[in-house]
């Protein structure tokens, strides 16, 4: 009977020549890859120490300065108010029988024009009984004066001697006063008669703009009530907040007669792009604003509604916050650079000798545009305008079409 033959058995060789010729294989393969990274690194182009210290200068925007005097601008804001507003009230009562078309909101008013006219009826009649009282007291003096001549008289033809205190009794002298005394009330209540006949007619005390109204055709007023609202239109105030630490800057001039800081105010959101309104600082006021802890000052601007010398410019509107710039006291012998062009840590980058060179300087003045610069440049210094990708002091620098060397 026939047994399975095992290779390994019968062919022992075979076994063993299996391993060799898969190490020799990897062994092959392994020399092949070191012969290769050998070949590539030999072949590379090395790099000399030149190139790697070479160093490019950076291209540079400059701008040359100088120094001059300059008058810096504050910027703040401020709300419209009137310089000049009243409660219209009656001084005198009765029926309200004309009204004006103009008396009416949004409307304008001038100076002396009559507004509202109270019923006259009663006050004609109270005039003429006090006239008719002055012309009874006009008759009582006169009377008065014939007594006194014909007591005059009468005393000279006696020719006797009469005691001091007797004589003023005789020749009726405190008749005379009380006569006298009654003209003169008799005169105050005829005035005072014609005056409030004047008032039933409520006219306007200036040139002005109706704001509201409390009454109208047929209402009944008291004395004292409130009939509307005006406001001046000749001139309006800007009441402005200001930082403590800019008060320094601005010349409140007490004199009025003396040229005050100009300002200018703009309403970006309203008025069209470089559209402005002028205006003069007229005073500190003298607190601080309950919200912001600032100083408040006080700006007049005429002819706010543009009606005379600013016609064509935008008027103002009350309650409406504005941009205000006032121009500070002059800043003499300093550099003006624009505010972006000073670096952190108040430095400056300036051109020397084709090299970057880092300036620390002293500001005088920061407005909302330039910095004003009393110390660290000078006459002819050529600052960097642009962005540098390296700021290191000494670093090389070009402009424009200068050779990188």
């Amino acid at each position: 009977m026939s047994q399975p033959v095992d290779e390994n058995v019968v062919r022992p060789e075979a076994h063993r020549a299996g391993p060799v010729k898969t190490g020799f294989i990897t062994l092959l393969i392994l020399l092949t890859g070191v012969v290769l990274i050998w070949l590539i690194f030999k072949t590379e182009p090395s790099a000399t120490r030149s190139d790697t210290v070479r160093e490019t200068a950076m291209l540079v925007d400059v701008q040359t300065l100088s120094r001059a005097d300059f008058r810096p601008s504050i910027e703040v804001m401020g709300m419209v108010t009137p310089a000049q507003e009243i409660t219209l009230s009656s001084r005198v009562g009765g029926q309200v029988i004309e009204q004006a078309e103009v008396f009416s909101p949004g409307n304008r008013v001038d100076e002396g024009q009559v507004l509202l006219r109270i019923d006259p009826a009663d006050y004609r009649t109270v005039l003429d009984q006090r006239r008719s009282e002055l012309q009874q007291a006009q008759a009582n003096l006169a009377l008065e004066e014939g007594q006194q001549a014909v007591a005059l008289q009468e005393f000279q033809l006696l020719g006797e001697e009469i005691e001091p205190g007797s004589k003023a009794l005789m020749l009726r002298q405190p008749q005379m006063a009380q006569a006298k005394a009654e003209i003169m009330a008799a005169e105050a209540a005829v005035r005072k008669a014609e005056l409030d006949l004047g008032r039933t007619d409520i006219r306007a005390p200036f040139p002005a703009r109706v704001l509201s109204r409390e009454v109208t055709e047929g209402s009944q007023v008291s004395p004292g009530q409130a009939l509307g609202r005006l406001v001046g239109t000749q001139q309006y105030w800007v009441e402005a907040t200001v930082p403590l630490s800019k008060l320094q800057w601005l010349d409140f001039n007490d004199d009025p007669n003396a040229p005050k800081s100009p300002v200018t105010l703009r309403h970006d959101t309203v008025w069209p792009a470089g559209v402005t309104r002028e205006g003069e600082l007229q005073q500190l006021v003298g607190d601080l604003d309950t919200n912001t802890r600032m100083a408040r000052v006080l700006i007049t601007v005429e002819d706010p509604l543009a009606l005379a010398q600013s016609a064509g410019k935008p008027p103002l509107i009350l309650g409406t916050q504005v941009r205000v710039h006032i121009k500070g006291r002059p800043l003499e012998g300093v550099i003006r650079l624009d505010r972006n062009l000073v670096r952190r840590n108040d430095t400056v980058w300036v051109m020397e000798d084709n090299r970057l060179s880092i300036r620390d300087v002293d500001i005088a003045f920061r407005d909302q545009e330039y910095a004003y610069i009393s110390a660290g440049l000078a006459d002819g210094d050529q600052v960097i305008t642009n962005d540098l990708a390296s700021v290191v002091n000494g670093a090389r620098l070009r402009l424009e079409g200068e050779r990188n060397e």
